[in-house]
């Protein structure tokens, strides 16, 4: 079983980083004061508001200062403010023994889902396809709080992870299997392949979602991981919603995953609330889950936090 970390509590402290792209200061301050509302003490790295084009500083400066909240014991919470792009960047210059040795609950979704893969990877530790400090407004549905909360502080298993009431899980293809779950952002880790940080799928379930992708890309990326062997090695495969995404050539998202990935044959889980999704279920990359799609359930087979 992964490492996992401690449940977080009330008044324990969040290190706030910016791993990828900058975000505006005010949109990082309202985030601290809302998790100040909450109960909950903020560290802020060095290089937070900074903003450099795209990226908001150096490789080296972002891995600094994610480095400087896993050695922090006061931090229980590492919190990246948003993704963007250049989370790949930051990968070699991070110490996978601290983190190993001191483990901390990260969470995040888009480009950050490459760093909390590479955490389950390289420094055995579970991690949440969760909240980034952007989503802490009061335009975010109660039930993205609540999925989180609940999952970072409940230290017993089996739990399920369930989407809102009206919103159907979906079993595409018929089949009940259980593994550790990776995956996150298709864009994302299509980037890492053919890099020492790829996504590694092999007798896993593979979860994927995208935002703001026309179709005909969509496909482009999925045919990609096929030719990579990622749906090959995987246990079976869990379709998040494809959010603000185009329809392209008269193609839906639900026409590419009836004509691409049914074929395949590998149990599949599609609809999904996830990451870039007005409604966003607490994945915990890298804990047991099993996946029962004819029953569409989807079931955290192990505690992901300890006490």
């Amino acid at each position: 079983m992964a490492t996992k970390p401690q449940q977080l509590k009330k008044g324990d402290t969040v290190g706030i980083v910016t791993l990828g792209s900058p975000l505006a200061a005010n949109r990082i301050n309202e985030g601290i004061r809302m998790l100040n509302s909450m109960g909950l003490k903020v560290i802020v790295g060095d290089y937070v508001y900074s903003a450099n084009g795209f990226l908001s500083a150096t490789p080296q400066q972002r891995a600094a200062d994610l480095m400087k909240m896993f050695r922090n014991p006061e931090v229980k919470w590492i919190l990246p403010t948003r993704g963007g792009v250049g989370v790949a960047g930051i990968l070699p210059f991070l110490d996978f023994n601290v983190m190993k040795q001191n483990p901390k609950i990260v969470s995040g979704y888009s480009d950050i889902t490459i760093l909390l893969n590479v955490l389950f990877e390289y420094a055995d530790l579970i991690s949440f396809q969760s909240l980034l400090l952007l989503d802490f407004t009061p335009a975010t549905p109660p039930y993205n709080f609540n999925q989180f909360f609940t999952a970072t502080s409940t230290v017993t298993a089996p739990w399920q992870i369930m989407n809102p009431p009206d919103v159907p899980l979906i079993g595409a293809v018929p089949g009940n299997v259980t593994g550790p779950i990776v995956g996150g952002n298709l864009t994302s880790f299509v980037g890492t392949l053919g890099t020492s940080f790829e996504i590694n799928t092999e007798g896993r379930i593979l979860l994927l979602e995208e935002t703001h992708e026309p179709f005909n890309t969509v496909y482009r990326y999925l045919s990609h991981l096929e030719r990579a062997k990622k749906f090959e090695e995987c246990a079976g495969i869990i379709m998040g919603q494809c959010t603000n995404c185009e329809p392209a050539y008269g193609k839906s998202y639900a026409d590419v995953i009836t004509e691409f990935l049914v074929p395949l044959g590998k149990p599949l889980l599609t609809n999904l609330a996830t990451a870039h999704s007005h409604y966003k279920a607490t994945i915990p990359i890298g804990a047991s889950v099993n996946m029962d799609t004819v029953n569409r359930t989807l079931t955290v087979m192990e505690p992901v936090v300890k006490v």
